[in-house]
């Protein structure tokens, strides 16, 4: 559980505001006080300044979401451990314990992850960057798997991780059921289409695109349940 803080502790106070000071303090509130609960208001109330002050650097609550959606897989590809990453099972071992601290260390925030619209249809989350979808890819088209062998391999992880860590965040207390949708008090753009993004430095994301547009929801479902069965009979037959 998220330490309990005082309605000013470690937040940045009237002066030098900064869109990263702002993000930061939303993320904050959050873990203490729910994604229900942050307004426009209600976070300038405790920066100590006016809410329209915060207009400069965000443009309305949704923007502001969007931001802590960021922040939280800011810097995941960085604290993947190298030496674990020289296999593609050590890869996806670390990847996978790096999203669960975050959804571990901010449950309440966690649920946004899921539930903000992607940049693209086909980002699947937790792993809805594209720097961690370039990254992923292109370790595990490095360690010898081929394009559909990956691709199928970031659907299944994502699933996984994404049934999972939602579990434990609700265990720990988070909303995630969907929440009513605010009225925005901005113009805030959110993003729903798929045409708008600029894959020129992700250059497997942009070579996997078509593959990773494909649905094959039916099908990875049967094969989850499929190997759900199998670990329960083993199991059962020891």
């Amino acid at each position: 559980m998220p330490p309990e803080r005082g309605p000013a502790d470690a937040l940045p106070q009237g002066r030098g505001l900064n869109r990263g000071k702002i993000v930061d303090a939303a993320l904050r509130f959050i873990d203490d006080r729910g994604t229900s609960n942050l307004s426009m208001r209600n976070l300038a109330q405790v920066l100590g300044v006016e809410a329209m002050s915060l207009y400069r650097y965000v443009k309305g609550r949704e923007d502001l979401l969007e931001g802590v959606v960021a922040q939280l897989l800011s810097g995941v590809t960085a604290s993947l451990d190298d030496q674990l990453s020289e296999h593609w099972q050590g890869f996806l071992q670390t990847l996978a314990h790096e999203i669960r601290r975050i959804a571990l260390d901010h449950p309440n925030a966690f649920p946004l992850v899921a539930t903000r619209h992607p940049a693209a249809p086909w980002l699947r989350p937790p792993l809805r960057s594209i720097e961690l979808v370039e990254t992923f890819l292109r370790t595990l088209r490095e360690h010898g798997m081929d394009d559909e062998q990956a691709v199928g391999a970031y659907r299944a992880f994502s699933s996984f991780l994404l049934g999972q860590l939602l579990l434990e965040a609700a265990a720990r207390g988070a909303a995630t059921s969907p929440a009513e949708e605010p009225v925005d008090e901005g113009g805030a753009s959110i993003p729903r289409e798929d045409g708008s993004l600029d894959l020129s430095g992700s250059p497997e994301v942009l070579r996997l695109r078509p593959l990773l547009s494909e649905d094959h929801s039916e099908e990875e479902f049967e094969i989850s349940l499929e190997t759900l069965l199998d670990r329960l009979d083993t199991e059962l037959s020891q």
